[in-house]
């Protein structure tokens, strides 16, 4: 459904996209140098993990950080072809995503591409020949339970577990990707590092089976582009709300961030307002964002949904405001 190129391997692993990207940055990472791009806060995460836990910098690697405010995309450009690259390819608290095709990522790279596309998977299409490693939740888009990722590698990617060992790094059971240096294929064919609820994989198997039936990941595309077109329209009509992400290329479909002519506290008042009302639940900005609000747009939400919605954004705005 995905368009995933035959020789890439897809495994399913513990601890949801986390566990996933995690698992990628323990084994994989300090062969290089390596570029850090956020502009979010899951991304700034990421960064985090490399300095503080996995202590990169003090393991000799240069790791070079490249980062934006929410709302906006770091120059990717400045990344290097020679050295590994992370990022999101959604910012999932910001409403900021890459654009398109990932132009910026060579095809000659000599370093691995790391991605975390939790929020992107089945809502944007994914440039595979420009990712080594994947991951996403069975959580996001298709709104499965969420703690199983997934984690999918093209074969550079397997060269690298195979080749470089970490030196100094002891790796958690559930964070082992090779055995005797060679690649644990298990895991890529159904022999799961540890037990997922059978109950959650046939809820899993029912999601990608409606995703089939609303015309596979196309479909699935076009309800959050058309979710996020509706927003779009509201926000060009109305004067009191905005985009955080200001460049159409590079908002998201599934995250829509918006800030309001509102205060913060005057934000919080809002969104109480409409969750009061059983209308809009949890859609206060995550708390590491500016003031503003997060509308969830991907494919399990229906556009007349979304749509029943905007009416009461006005409502919630005029009685705070007044």
């Amino acid at each position: 459904m995905l368009g995933i190129p035959d020789d890439y391997l897809v495994g399913i692993v513990p601890a949801s996209d986390t566990g996933a990207y995690e698992m990628a940055m323990w084994n994989m990472l300090g062969a290089k140098d390596i570029d850090i791009c956020h502009w979010e806060s899951f991304g700034k995460g990421w960064f985090a993990d490399a300095i503080s836990h996995l202590k990169l910098r003090e393991s000799g690697v240069e790791v070079t950080e490249h980062t934006a405010a929410y709302g906006e995309l770091p120059d990717l450009t400045k990344t290097s072809k020679d050295r590994d690259i992370c990022f999101t390819f959604n910012g999932t608290t910001s409403g900021v995503r890459v654009q398109d095709g990932c132009d910026w990522i060579a095809d000659d790279r000599t370093g691995l591409t790391l991605c975390d596309a939790t929020s992107a998977v089945f809502a944007m299409n994914m440039p595979w020949e420009k990712l080594d490693v994947t991951t996403y939740s069975w959580q996001k888009v298709l709104g499965g339970e969420g703690a199983h990722g997934m984690l999918i590698l093209s074969p550079k990617a397997v060269e690298r577990l195979e080749s470089y060992t970490p030196e100094n790094r002891p790796l958690p059971k559930i964070f082992r990707l090779t055995k005797k240096g060679k690649l644990d294929a298990g895991i890529f064919k159904g022999a799961t590092i540890n037990t997922p609820s059978m109950m959650a994989v046939e809820d899993y198997i029912d999601a990608l089976a409606w995703a089939e039936s609303v015309g596979g990941n196309d479909g699935l595309i076009k309800i959050s582009n058309n979710n996020l077109s509706v927003i779009e329209k509201y926000v060009e009509e109305n004067d009191f709300i905005d985009f955080l992400a200001k460049d159409p290329s590079i908002r998201s479909n599934t995250s829509v961030c918006c800030t309001l002519d509102l205060s913060a506290d005057q934000i919080k008042e809002f969104v109480a307002l409409l969750d009061k009302e059983n209308v809009a639940l949890d859609i206060g900005g995550y708390r590491d964002a500016p003031p503003s609000i997060r509308i969830w747009c991907g494919a399990t939400v229906e556009t007349a949904d979304v749509e029943a919605l905007m009416p009461w954004l006005k409502w919630a705005y005029d009685e705070v405001k007044n």
